[in-house]
Protein backbone atom coordinates (compact mmCIF):
# COMPACT_ATOMS: atom_id res chain seq x y z
CA UNK A 1 0.00 0.00 0.00
CA UNK A 2 2.94 2.29 0.66
CA UNK A 3 4.80 1.55 -2.67
CA UNK A 4 0.82 3.10 -4.19
CA UNK A 5 1.15 6.24 -2.11
CA UNK A 6 4.86 6.86 -3.39
CA UNK A 7 4.09 5.79 -7.02
CA UNK A 8 1.23 8.16 -7.37
CA UNK A 9 3.05 11.25 -5.36
CA UNK A 10 6.04 11.01 -8.27
CA UNK A 11 3.32 10.50 -10.88
CA UNK A 12 2.13 13.86 -9.73
CA UNK A 13 5.76 15.41 -8.84
CA UNK A 14 6.27 14.39 -12.67
CA UNK A 15 2.91 15.49 -14.30
CA UNK A 16 3.51 18.81 -12.22
CA UNK A 17 6.79 18.90 -13.73
CA UNK A 18 5.63 18.42 -17.18
CA UNK A 19 2.66 21.07 -17.00
CA UNK A 20 5.06 24.25 -15.27
CA UNK A 21 7.77 23.02 -18.29
CA UNK A 22 4.86 23.34 -20.91
CA UNK A 23 3.21 26.55 -19.08
CA UNK A 24 6.30 28.37 -19.13
CA UNK A 25 7.90 28.35 -22.26
CA UNK A 26 4.25 28.67 -24.03
CA UNK A 27 3.84 32.10 -25.40
CA UNK A 28 1.77 34.57 -24.02
CA UNK A 29 -1.15 34.32 -26.59
CA UNK A 30 -1.44 30.72 -25.94
CA UNK A 31 -1.60 30.58 -21.74
CA UNK A 32 -5.60 30.26 -20.61
CA UNK A 33 -6.46 33.65 -19.00
CA UNK A 34 -5.73 34.35 -15.12
CA UNK A 35 -8.54 33.26 -13.29
CA UNK A 36 -7.40 35.45 -10.35
CA UNK A 37 -4.86 38.66 -10.38
CA UNK A 38 -1.82 37.69 -8.24
CA UNK A 39 1.28 39.05 -8.71
CA UNK A 40 3.84 37.51 -11.01
CA UNK A 41 6.45 36.76 -8.41
CA UNK A 42 3.62 35.13 -5.98
CA UNK A 43 2.88 32.64 -8.75
CA UNK A 44 6.74 31.66 -9.24
CA UNK A 45 6.84 30.99 -5.08
CA UNK A 46 3.66 28.93 -5.21
CA UNK A 47 4.45 26.85 -8.20
CA UNK A 48 7.97 26.33 -7.02
CA UNK A 49 6.32 25.23 -3.30
CA UNK A 50 3.67 22.81 -5.02
CA UNK A 51 6.86 21.42 -6.70
CA UNK A 52 8.94 20.79 -3.72
CA UNK A 53 6.35 19.38 -1.28
CA UNK A 54 5.37 17.03 -3.86
CA UNK A 55 8.99 16.00 -4.67
CA UNK A 56 9.79 16.25 -0.93
CA UNK A 57 7.64 13.86 -0.24
CA UNK A 58 7.45 11.89 -3.58
CA UNK A 59 11.99 11.20 -2.57
CA UNK A 60 12.26 11.64 1.22
CA UNK A 61 15.56 9.72 0.98
CA UNK A 62 17.00 12.45 -1.65
CA UNK A 63 16.34 15.39 -0.06
CA UNK A 64 19.06 17.38 -1.29
CA UNK A 65 19.09 16.32 -4.67
CA UNK A 66 15.35 17.19 -4.82
CA UNK A 67 16.36 20.84 -3.67
CA UNK A 68 19.38 21.03 -5.69
CA UNK A 69 17.13 19.55 -8.64
CA UNK A 70 15.04 22.12 -8.25
CA UNK A 71 16.75 25.22 -8.01
CA UNK A 72 18.46 24.36 -11.36
CA UNK A 73 15.12 23.44 -12.34
CA UNK A 74 13.74 26.76 -11.96
CA UNK A 75 17.60 28.41 -13.14
CA UNK A 76 17.20 26.29 -16.81
CA UNK A 77 13.39 27.44 -17.05
CA UNK A 78 14.07 30.81 -16.60
CA UNK A 79 17.15 30.18 -19.32
CA UNK A 80 15.29 28.69 -21.50
CA UNK A 81 12.69 31.49 -21.60
CA UNK A 82 14.63 34.25 -22.23
CA UNK A 83 16.03 32.25 -25.41
CA UNK A 84 12.85 31.84 -26.91
CA UNK A 85 12.05 35.49 -28.44
CA UNK A 86 8.31 35.26 -26.91
CA UNK A 87 8.89 35.19 -22.82
CA UNK A 88 11.59 37.04 -20.62
CA UNK A 89 14.08 35.16 -18.55
CA UNK A 90 14.12 37.00 -15.02
CA UNK A 91 16.41 36.32 -12.43
CA UNK A 92 13.74 37.81 -9.90
CA UNK A 93 11.25 34.76 -10.81
CA UNK A 94 14.40 32.40 -10.36
CA UNK A 95 14.48 34.32 -6.88
CA UNK A 96 10.88 33.86 -6.18
CA UNK A 97 10.97 29.90 -7.18
CA UNK A 98 13.68 29.68 -4.57
CA UNK A 99 11.50 31.27 -1.85
CA UNK A 100 8.88 28.58 -2.58
CA UNK A 101 11.10 25.61 -2.18
CA UNK A 102 12.79 27.13 0.82
CA UNK A 103 9.32 27.94 2.19
CA UNK A 104 7.92 23.96 1.30
CA UNK A 105 11.34 22.61 2.41
CA UNK A 106 10.92 24.67 5.89
CA UNK A 107 7.29 23.57 5.77
CA UNK A 108 8.13 20.05 5.12
CA UNK A 109 10.70 19.25 7.95
CA UNK A 110 8.08 20.87 10.27
CA UNK A 111 5.69 18.53 9.28
CA UNK A 112 8.39 16.05 9.55
CA UNK A 113 9.51 17.09 12.95
CA UNK A 114 5.89 16.50 14.80
CA UNK A 115 4.70 13.02 12.80
CA UNK A 116 6.36 10.49 15.03
CA UNK A 117 8.57 7.84 13.02
CA UNK A 118 7.18 4.59 11.57
CA UNK A 119 9.66 1.62 12.00
CA UNK A 120 7.40 -0.35 8.63
CA UNK A 121 7.47 2.83 5.84
CA UNK A 122 9.93 2.41 3.32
Amino acid sequence: MKSNKKWLLQLMFWGTVVTVTVLSLLPGDYLPPIAFNVWDKAQHALGFLLLSVLGLNSYHNSIVRVVIGLLIYGATIEVVQAATGWRYGDWQDWLANAVGVALAYRLWRAAKSTVKPNNKES
